[in-house]
């Protein structure tokens, strides 16, 4: 395996210099724009990220200045944020779905004084706050489609423009740009990325240049990634996940990072691409194995049975595989035949076939969904980290693979557990603090290791066991804990269950309201001649209510223990949206604010003398408008003996 050690010496503009140098011709992006795909090389794309800095320095840019960047993932997202680590300033990923209030209090936070933008959606969101953020001295557009009110206004610069003004310098100083970049130190700070925000506003874990290599070559030193391997960037580019692998594992390792045509048709081009390897939060892999069950519903009799035989045969090789332990002969056979006639044509339609290494991280992975991907012999790993760790700190090794566990530590990377029980890791990834927050990142960096907020431990075989948040575990009355994560998990392994929040601190007994998948609840309601015409309507059907009843007895007959069973429960009339603050943009779950928002469904799952309730729920169009809808909750009692 090729030691890459030497690459912690350079910045991220450096590390694409030598890039240049070693693999120039190789494609280093490929996007996907009006149906056909554009590639570009290490060559072109370090031409661009040359113009974009000089051109950035042109209009004033200097070090320790900070530019944004909203929107969907495209080239000139890498380009931008290249060119201005270049000049020493300081990138920052916003969501693109944030709304122009949380873009408001983010650029001033952060103190940003230029803004990229993909599109005119994230242009008008600037134009909305603009007397907010009179800071902000230029707004940068990659797409000039509805543009064409702001061209006369020198607040907005197309990107064009930008590359020509870096041109005319890089034509007349043709060596300024190496001496530009030869002035950067590994342990600058390059890049600001913004935590999930699940107590408050995120902060803005301040990252460098060694904290994305070292993390891109250590994960090499576990998983041995080539320079051919495939990568679809389909992840929130503001997201810690996307950036480690488009800072960190492409510039260490040097594979191809592919652009979809759009966050829609994402899982579309995926299969096109066809990559190597992938990387996605539970939800990722849910949506996916939800598509695996339509297409098994919607198939001829005996695939159907077909697939349920070698899904037990592929559970049981999966524990073999996952052990590093040989199969015996008869189930090694009918595993591979398993996968030459079920499990290979269903990834094939998928999209990934070429699949070698899938890795899921964020939040934790049901060992029950995890176990299904292994049935299939996808190689589907859990990491562990969090943005202050430049997202990977812990793995699964090929053959050692524990789906109650994510593994062990990255190579130089250190953990112990803390008398609270809190994980405690030490790293070259870890972040040196956040931005104007000396308080925070005291409580964060305390004693020289990162605090965490997680619950676990280490297990006999030195895999790290992640709870739950430390402030998230629960107990009940009798003082009997539970990871309210774990039981969500649970439940989230049911195709028909989307989401679930499982309540029960301070309480007797433990309850739950539920969201049922759309897409999957839909097809089975229809299979069965039950109409519907809204979500709401269809979450409201008692028909739904008695199959979530059943999963739910299910999994209440295999709980551990007694206090984790879960007694009463309601499905919600409305899926959980991060646009109306119930999920962060990482798609956790904001469990105190879910809490007080359904205060009156949580009061009455705790009264077992309620069995209904008529609630107004709220909804928010994209326009602004709201509208107010009545609707019939029902509560449900499960049987003591569920």
């Amino acid at each position: 395996m090729e030691n890459r050690d030497h690459l912690l010496q350079y910045t991220i503009p450096q590390l694409l210099r030598w890039r240049v140098q070693s693999t120039g011709t190789k494609i280093a992006l490929r996007e996907k724009d009006l149906g056909c795909w554009k590639t570009y090389t290490w060559e072109q794309y370090y031409d661009l990220v040359q113009k974009t800095a000089l051109g950035l320095e042109q209009l004033g840019m200097k070090k320790g200045d900070k530019l944004a960047l909203i929107g969907d993932n495209i080239p000139e997202m890498l380009i931008i944020a290249i060119g201005t680590q270049s000049l020493g300033a300081i990138s920052a990923g916003i969501y693109q779905t944030s709304l122009p209030d949380e873009i408001a209090q983010m650029l001033e936070y952060m103190d940003v004084s230029v803004v990229f933008c993909d599109d005119q959606e994230q242009v008008d969101k600037l134009v909305e706050i603009r007397d907010r953020v009179p800071h902000v001295k230029k707004v940068i557009y990659e797409d000039p489609r509805g543009m064409r009110s702001y061209q006369s206004d020198d607040w907005f610069l197309c990107i064009d423009d930008l590359y020509k003004l870096g041109e005319k310098i890089q034509k007349q100083k043709p060596e300024y740009f190496d001496e530009l970049i030869n002035q950067g130190n590994p342990d600058d700070t390059c890049h600001f990325c913004l935590t999930s925000g699940t107590t408050g506003l995120p902060k803005a874990a301040m990252l460098s240049h060694r904290n994305y290599i070292n993390m891109g070559v250590q994960i090499t030193k576990v998983d041995a990634l080539e320079e051919t391997d495939e990568y679809l960037s389909f992840l929130p580019f503001a997201w810690i996940g996307e950036q480690m692998n488009s800072f960190g594992v492409a510039m260490a390792i040097g594979i191809t990072i592919n652009f979809p045509e759009s966050v829609e048709t994402s899982m579309e081009d995926l299969k096109e691409i066809g990559p190597h390897f992938m990387f996605g939060a539970p939800r990722i892999y849910e949506t996916i194995r939800s598509q695996i069950w339509l297409k098994i519903d919607e198939s001829y009799w005996l695939n159907k049975k077909l697939y349920a035989y070698f899904m037990k045969i592929g559970e049981k090789a999966a524990q073999y595989r996952m052990a590093g332990r040989k199969m015996p002969t008869m189930l090694a056979v009918l595993s591979w035949l398993g996968k030459i006639l079920i499990f290979k044509p269903l990834i094939n339609q998928i999209g990934l076939l070429r699949l070698r290494r899938a890795y899921t991280g964020g939040a934790a992975l049901g060992p029950e969904l995890f176990t299904f991907y292994q049935a299939m012999a996808i190689n589907l790993k859990q990491i562990y980290g969090q943005t202050e760790i430049t997202g990977i700190a812990y793995m699964h090794r090929d053959g050692d693979v524990r789906p109650h566990t994510v593994g062990k530590p990255l190579p130089e990377t250190k953990c112990k557990i803390s008398e609270k029980g809190e994980i405690l890791s030490n790293s070259p990834s870890v972040c040196s603090g956040y931005y104007k927050l000396p308080e925070k990142t005291k409580e964060l960096l305390k004693d020289g290791w990162l605090h965490s907020g997680d619950a676990g431990y280490i297990d006999v075989n030195g895999h790290l066991v992640v709870i739950d948040r430390v402030s998230d575990v629960m107990h009940n009355t009798a003082g009997e804990m539970f990871s309210p994560m774990f039981l969500e998990n649970r439940l989230k392994f049911s195709p028909y269950i989307k989401e679930a929040i499982i309540f029960g601190d301070k309480k007797d007994f433990v309850a739950a309201l539920i969201n049922v998948d759309p897409i999957v609840v839909g097809k089975w309601a229809e299979d069965r001649g039950i109409s519907y015409t809204t979500f709401m309507d269809l979450s409201g059907k008692p028909e739904v209510a008695s199959l979530i009843k059943e999963e739910v007895t299910s999994i209440n007959q295999n709980a551990e223990k007694a206090h984790f069973k879960i007694k009463r429960f309601a499905v919600l009339y409305k899926l959980l949206d991060m646009d109306d603050g119930e999920l962060t943009k990482t798609g956790k779950i904001r469990r105190e604010f879910v809490q007080k928002k359904y205060q009156n469904l949580y009061d009455a799952l705790y009264d077992k003398k309620v069995n209904e309730k008529e609630v107004e729920a709220f909804f928010q169009y994209q326009d602004g408008q709201t509208a107010a809808v009545k609707t019939k909750i029902l509560f449900y009692t499960m049987n003591e003996a569920a």
